[in-house]
């Protein structure tokens, strides 16, 4: 198992362009984020159980879903380490695992309503669909 979740991990530093060695848990990122009182897991959190290898929580978390993706922690990181980016890359991973996906075409009229941009649904689309 240990073999597959460092794996895992490469493909993970792969697909976000991140580096989770440099980050030296100062934690501004998980300090300005605005999701931050909704999250399991925090930013640096994230890319700290990257760096360690312990994926497989995160891969459970409902935290991967309530990042909004605003990149108001790669603004702050000192160290450019892109905790968003490697958030998202969960986010990937946990979706594309079979019966992940978290919106379904059934449930979008029930969820709009004239204020909603069109560009904010087909974004969740991309995101919470495969």
């Amino acid at each position: 198992m240990a073999k597959n979740m460092n794996d895992l991990r490469d493909e993970l530093i792969r697909m976000s362009g991140s580096d989770p060695v440099k980050c030296m848990s100062c934690g501004k990122c998980s300090a300005t984020c605005p999701a931050y009182d909704e999250m399991e897991y925090h930013p640096h959190q994230f890319v700290n159980m990257i760096d360690r290898g312990n994926i497989e929580p995160l891969l459970e978390s409902e935290s991967i879903y309530r990042c909004l993706t605003c990149f108001a922690c790669v603004d702050r990181c000192p160290r450019n380490v892109q905790p968003a980016k490697l958030i998202e890359a969960v986010r990937l991973v946990a979706l594309r695992e079979q019966g992940k996906n978290r919106l379904k075409a059934d449930k979008v009229p029930e969820m709009l309503d004239s204020d909603i941009p069109q560009q904010a649904i087909v974004s969740a689309f991309r995101k919470y669909s495969k």
